[in-house]
């Protein structure tokens, strides 16, 4: 007797087995564009930092849609109507939010694809996968795109209490050790409701919302954006830039086709067409990777020690400061690795340049959290916790930083 493979259940390190629902979101969960997710990691090069940071984007993809599946049930509890399709649509869009991140999540959108962003790029797979699917994901893209009428699931994709972050916080806290980012997503949940048709937390959630805003906080400062990983992706996008560059002066790399396409190709938001989207979903990781590998020999003195540094995860020494860069002191590291190795002002400056950073825990001007007071009102989180600085946690604070060679370069 044919048995039905096709409700699997998933061990996972953080909320135990998580269940595939139906066989459409089991079909979605198989196809190529899906598995890709266990090919790009989730956390871009932050493993040389937290040596225990190679979870995937396949694992938060997974988390996000159970975390979706408690939410749902929560809500239902409270007397929130939602349907089987409107359920569907809300798992299958939260499955499906990051598929359009690149090889190492963020470097590629800043360097050999332009003005298109992974947001977008997930759109397009959505709509392709919506073609191949028969329609079955138009109400998840509605929902993704934010136009469903019905808000609070719009807002339960993306908004300052998604359940992206309320995975991603807790997991890529789990996989680096940093315990600061250990939130309880499983209390927010509990405490979520639906007032007006927008997503509500009631009163008795305010402590959990408050350590969900000070982990952020935490985990923006000492994980995604430290400066050991913050000098890395910026290495990885100049490596892409300076192979696009050289691409384009006929010089020959090896590489994979779907990375050489990339390189050869001038892509932004106008030309991302089918073909192009099929090429795309054929990059992940390991065609990086193997690139460097191969390219740390070669003969371009940039493209080569780029290379080099971080494989051997010998980087650029970082300065962070409160105040802008001097010119003066980038010129001073530009001129000297200039003369030490003869090379022209172009190529120093893919070893010598500076840029900022930004962390703001709640944007309290962008979309606000509410909280629904005992009494029945609802009130913006920065009203109701008096004791809790919100408006340190709502100001962005700024950050600039400075990359040169160390002197054994």
């Amino acid at each position: 007797m044919p048995t039905n493979n096709k409700l699997k259940i998933f061990n996972d390190p953080i909320y135990g087995f998580i269940t595939i629902p139906n066989s459409l979101i089991f079909d979605i969960i198989e196809h190529k564009y899906f598995q890709r997710l266990r090919r790009i990691s989730q956390m871009g090069l932050s493993y040389l930092v937290y040596p225990g940071a190679h979870h995937t984007r396949f694992h938060h993809a997974l988390g996000s849609m159970h975390l979706m599946q408690k939410a749902i049930n929560v809500l239902r509890f409270k007397g929130v109507a939602i349907s089987d399709d409107e359920e569907n649509g809300l798992l299958i869009a939260i499955l499906l939010h990051d598929i359009g991140h690149g090889p190492f999540s963020h470097a590629m959108e800043h360097s050999i694809v332009n003005d298109i962003s992974h947001e977008e790029i997930s759109l397009r797979f959505m709509e392709d996968l919506n073609t191949e699917f028969n329609g079955s994901l138009t109400l998840a893209i509605s929902i993704f795109k934010g136009e469903y009428p019905r808000k609070f699931m719009c807002e339960l994709i993306s908004s300052q209490l998604d359940m992206d972050r309320a995975d991603y916080l807790k997991r890529d806290s789990f996989y680096t050790g940093v315990a600061e980012g250990n939130i309880n997503s499983e209390r927010l949940i509990t405490m979520l409701n639906v007032v007006n048709g927008h997503l509500v937390i009631e009163e008795k959630g305010i402590y959990s919302i408050e350590k969900f805003l000070v982990a952020r906080r935490f985990m923006y400062w000492q994980v995604y954006l430290h400066k050991t990983g913050l000098v890395a992706e910026q290495l990885l996008t100049r490596i892409l830039k300076r192979a696009k560059e050289l691409s384009s002066l006929g010089v020959k790399l090896n590489c994979s086709k779907a990375l050489s396409y990339f390189l050869n190709s001038e892509i932004n938001g106008d030309h991302f067409n089918n073909k192009t989207l099929v090429i795309f979903a054929q990059l992940d990781d390991y065609d990086i990777v193997s690139a460097m590998k191969s390219w740390q020999t070669h003969s371009d003195f940039v493209l080569s020690n780029l290379c080099e540094m971080i494989l051997n995860r010998d980087l650029l020494k970082i300065k962070l400061k409160k105040k802008p860069i001097s010119s003066s002191e980038l010129i001073g590291h530009s001129n000297l690795i200039m003369d030490k190795y003869n090379i022209s002002k172009t190529e120093a400056d893919y070893f010598v340049f500076q840029g900022k950073i930004s962390n703001q825990a709640y944007q309290n001007k962008k979309q606000q959290i509410s909280i629904l007071l005992k009494s029945g009102k609802i009130k913006d989180i920065a009203k109701v916790l008096d004791q809790l600085n919100l408006k340190g946690l709502s100001k962005p604070v700024t950050k600039y930083y400075m990359c040169y060679p160390k002197n054994k370069m």
